[in-house]
């Protein structure tokens, strides 16, 4: 009897040992799955692209008359005063004698020039006049505001005035220093071989000087040469007063509007700066990408609104990456996009409950290229399935996968 029963026994124990190995073998494993979660915090949607900074206003110095200018004597980086600076040396060629009429309308043009001085004069008068205005109003309307006689809003308004008259008197400065220097040239024209200033004493060459104060950009003349009239010989600007400007594509561009907060970043600096949108150009252009694709570009400006400390170390013609931001909230569900599927033709994703994948339609709101917003179909804290496969099916058993 015990022999038998061992004859039994070993075979039927090998047989539950191979039907045992069978079942598990066969048995649905769990899906191993990337797993993230629905949380709620802040959110921004953002246009990114690359930008470059420039000096607002550059201002390019050429030659007034033809002559041999001297080897330029500054160099890139100079501090440089309006009116007082001087940026090339120019000595006239020899005149050719002027006939009459040739005479008649250079001294015609010198008075033409004379009448554009006065009248750049005139208006800088006047908006001189409307600054100081402005800033008496403002010194009037302070001790009001503090004693709560007017608003806070008019005196807000009476600082932007003042502002904007030192602006409009800094252009008009700018232009009758162009105006000067048109009637220096027009001056300079009626030169004739017998005049002193026309030979190699001390009085003979022509000083062209800074227009505004700021510094020189570049020098497009250094060495000493001959030159015509009009040849550029320096740029000069203040780089205090830097702006951004992005060729963002068309389509990005005209979800944009002035006024709308910039980050600016890649910039060299340990943390991101602050920007405003300034205007979005109404002209677009063509401009072939990397790939070789024909795009419709505009320009899209933008101020700094952090104080200069701050990016001083900036310069024309440097690269900055912006992010120009269409849309913000602080306290926000979102999930990763790549939770996300279309599932007749509606958002969806695979939510996690008790182990298992189940099919969760979603309705999305504001999007950008990491994360969704969720409004409706998810509870904060919610785990999903990232990356979803065609292995991945309603009610599947799913397991994270765990990093080494």
């Amino acid at each position: 009897m015990p022999v038998l029963v061992r004859k039994w026994i070993v075979p039927a124990i090998a047989g539950l040992l191979l039907l045992g190995g069978l079942t598990y073998a066969f048995w649905p494993q769990p899906v191993t799955v990337d797993l993230g979660t629905a949380e709620r915090g802040a959110m921004m949607v953002t246009v990114d692209d690359e930008g470059e900074t420039r000096v607002k206003e550059v201002y390019l110095v050429s030659a007034p008359l033809p002559g041999r200018v001297l080897r330029l004597e500054g160099d890139v980086g100079d501090p440089v005063v309006a009116g007082e600076t001087p940026l090339a040396t120019i000595r006239p060629t020899t005149p050719a004698f002027l006939d009459s009429r040739t005479r008649s309308e250079l001294e015609a043009a010198v008075k033409a020039a004379q009448a554009a001085r006065t009248l750049a004069e005139a208006e800088l008068e006047r908006l001189q006049a409307l600054y100081d205005y402005a800033k008496a109003e403002y010194e009037r309307a302070k001790p009001l505001a503090e004693r709560g006689t007017i608003s806070r809003s008019r005196l807000d308004h009476a600082l932007m005035e003042v502002r904007t008259q030192a602006a409009a008197l800094q252009t008009a400065q700018a232009n009758f220093n162009v105006r000067d220097f048109e009637l220096q040239r027009a001056k300079a024209a009626l030169l004739e071989p017998e005049d002193p200033r026309s030979t190699t004493s001390g009085e003979c060459c022509f000083i062209a000087k800074a227009p505004v104060s700021g510094q020189i950009l570049r020098l497009l003349q250094e060495s000493e040469t001959v030159i015509q009239a009009g040849a550029p010989l320096v740029e000069i600007g203040d780089p205090a007063q830097l702006e951004i400007v992005v060729d963002l594509l068309s389509s990005d561009a005209v979800l944009v509007s002035p006024g709308d907060k910039v980050i600016i970043d890649d910039w060299g600096g340990a943390t991101p700066l602050a920007g405003r949108v300034q205007r979005v150009e109404p002209f677009g252009f063509t401009k072939i990408s990397a790939l070789g694709i024909e795009e419709q570009r505009v320009n899209v400006i933008i101020d700094f609104t952090d104080p200069y400390e701050k990016w001083q170390r900036l310069g024309h013609g440097y690269r900055v990456d912006v992010q120009i931001v269409l849309w913000e909230s602080d306290d926000v569900l979102h999930v990763p996009i790549s939770a996300l599927f279309r599932h007749g033709g509606k958002w969806a994703v695979f939510s996690v409950v008790d182990g298992d994948a189940t099919l969760t339609p979603v309705t999305i709101g504001h999007m950008n290229t990491r994360s969704a917003e969720v409004i409706d179909g998810l509870n904060e804290g919610q785990a999903l399935v990232l990356h979803p496969s065609d292995r991945v099916v309603d009610g599947i058993s799913v397991v994270g996968r765990t990093s080494l």
